[in-house]
């Protein structure tokens, strides 16, 4: 593998940034709704929902994760919610998604006192899943991912 290099994303990267991250949708079969605008805005607005730990090999992305901070209470502790890990098709299988997580730990770790790492994978990704299993992720028993979105989160606390 070719050298590579791991950073966080500056606002200039915001394009190439997205142009990762809509490869990632094309290659799940996701549409991809958005815009480097929208993505700047998240990044690098007046309140930062998300970060980003990129990838580079002689200035080209190779990889990128997007990541945010969440708190467990269970856990007593901060962790970090990876949203979205992608690598270049040329590099799979030689362990720079592996490597990408390790320096989200450690940026996390050394930013917000980060102790683990979430993610979510879907079901029907075996080899997402043999991957993140082969790290040591493991999944909680009971445990159910839902989504309030569209007119339920309009309509949510209405009637109170």
């Amino acid at each position: 593998m070719a050298q590579v290099t791991f950073r966080q994303a500056r606002p200039e990267d915001i394009v190439r940034l997205n142009a990762a991250l809509r490869d990632l949708s094309d290659s799940m079969g996701d549409t991809h709704r958005t815009s480097d605008a929208d993505l700047a805005q998240a990044a690098f607005g007046a309140m930062p929902v998300i970060h980003a730990e990129l990838a580079e090999t002689d200035g080209a992305v190779v990889g990128v994760a997007v990541y945010s901070p969440l708190f467990s209470t269970t856990r007593g502790m901060t962790g970090a919610y990876v949203s979205d890990l992608w690598v270049d098709d040329t590099l799979r299988g030689q362990g720079l998604g592996a490597r990408l997580l390790g320096a989200v730990r450690d940026r996390t770790k050394a930013q917000w006192g980060a102790g683990f790492l979430r993610l979510a994978v879907y079901d029907d990704n075996p080899r997402a899943i043999a991957f993140y299993t082969r790290l040591g992720f493991s999944t909680a028993p009971g445990d159910i991912y839902m989504t309030l979105e569209g007119t339920a989160l309009t309509a949510v606390g209405g009637d109170l």
